[in-house]
């Protein structure tokens, strides 16, 4: 374990350091749009759970689940900081633009992670506040410090890590987690690969450069593709599933259709499309409509079952 910090420390002479980073620089080791993803999701597995909370309660417990989000990657940030330096998509990040100290975001990023256990562990339940550690384990240790670095399949596996936020959110609210969180925890699950993928096709030189064996490096682009198709394909229907099992009403299974139907086209384009500028742009474009597609999918789902704008449909599964 010495020489995971030995290789981040910018001096061995004992020189001592001083950090000039700003309170920006420590927001932004926290990866806040990732943070607002798991708010968004974290909270449908809330509305949707079969039970209520009490609003401090809620509030508390989606506090703890955002700054344990925010934690871990703080700490992905702090093991990184040598592969981000050697990328340009990063190498403007905190750490390697010598802003913040390697040493302040690893206190800071395990800091933030114990104190969100326990709060949530506090104010909800020991399951949430175990799966909240597991999901932060699981992010820092097993994707961050082993499979980012050691299979193309980093990102199949590794996507489970931000698909946990409904479970946790559904297990504040019943001490437990049933179907529905499960379901959602597919939906993001399935949606990670093609989401990342499209965007390492247009920086796999980013990737090969810092040695990350992601799938377009080291199984070519053509394959890329058609893994990002595949996956599209399967996510769309799983997507739908909320509404037939009665948790998403009406606006949410016309969301989910549509959204589903445009995420599989662009990736057929994408499929299509493999020479120069205008692969790089179709590769762009679903990288940049998958978060929004994320986004409104939970977003409805919220919406829906929280602010009375559910219109059930007949329940087909279950």
């Amino acid at each position: 374990m010495s020489a995971v910090f030995d290789k981040l420390d910018p001096r061995t002479d004992g020189t001592a350091l001083t950090s000039t980073g700003e309170a920006r620089d420590f927001f932004t080791l926290l990866k806040p749009r990732v943070m607002s993803l798991v708010i968004v999701t974290a909270l449908a597995g809330m509305a949707t759970a079969p039970g209520t909370v009490h609003p401090v309660i809620g509030f508390a417990a989606l506090l703890a689940i955002a700054v344990g989000a925010g934690a871990s990657g703080c700490l992905n940030m702090w093991y990184d900081a040598d592969i981000d330096a050697l990328m340009v998509r990063t190498a403007k990040r905190p750490i390697p633009a010598g802003r913040i100290l390697p040493s302040e975001a690893l206190a800071f990023g395990l800091t933030l992670s114990i104190g969100a256990v326990l709060v949530l562990g506090l104010v909800a339940n020991l399951l949430a506040a175990g799966m909240l550690a597991f999901t932060i384990f699981f992010y820092a240790v097993v994707y961050s410090m082993w499979l980012k670095r050691w299979t193309p399949q980093n990102i199949v596996i590794g996507g489970a890590a931000g698909a946990f936020p409904p479970m946790i959110g559904e297990a504040v609210v019943t001490g437990g987690f049933g179907i529905r969180s499960l379901v959602l925890f597919a939906i993001i699950f399935l949606w990670t690969p093609p989401h990342f993928w499209a965007l390492a096709l247009v920086k796999s030189a980013d990737y090969a450069r810092a040695g990350i064996p992601m799938l377009p490096n080291v199984a070519g682009p053509a394959s890329t593709r058609r893994h990002i198709l595949a996956y599209s394909l399967v996510m769309a229907p799983v997507a739908v599933l909320p509404a037939l099992m009665g948790f998403g009403g009406l606006i949410y299974l016309v969301v989910s259709v549509v959204t589903g139907l445009a995420m599989i086209a662009l990736a057929v384009r994408v499929l299509r499309t493999t020479e120069g500028d205008a692969a790089h742009k179709a590769a762009y474009s679903l990288f940049g409509f998958s978060i929004l597609y994320l986004f409104l999918l939970f977003a409805v789902l919220l919406a829906e079952n929280s602010l009375g704008l559910m219109w059930a449909l007949p329940k087909v599964i279950g």
